[in-house]
């Protein structure tokens, strides 16, 4: 039963890693879309949200592994 909540807390770390990752590009882009249906300019949105992602995949295929542990304090 313990190895159960092992899992399941792993998992979940890694799900918030995730959202953390790509959060920023979900708002930024339902914020675009939401400025273009009230008939607002949603470009400033749209490039926040390709900001994001393009940092988001940066982060992502940052390998962290016990040789550089350090200095991960804010990611």
């Amino acid at each position: 039963m313990t190895e159960y909540i092992i899992i399941v807390a792993l998992i979940a770390v890694a799900a918030i890693a995730v959202y953390q990752f790509f959060g920023n590009t979900v708002r930024n882009q339902t914020a675009a879309i939401a400025n273009e249906i009230a008939g607002n300019d949603g470009t400033q949105a749209r490039t926040a949200a390709s900001t994001a992602a393009t940092s988001a995949a940066t982060e992502a295929n940052t390998k962290r592994n016990l040789e550089n542990y350090t200095g991960n304090v804010a990611k």
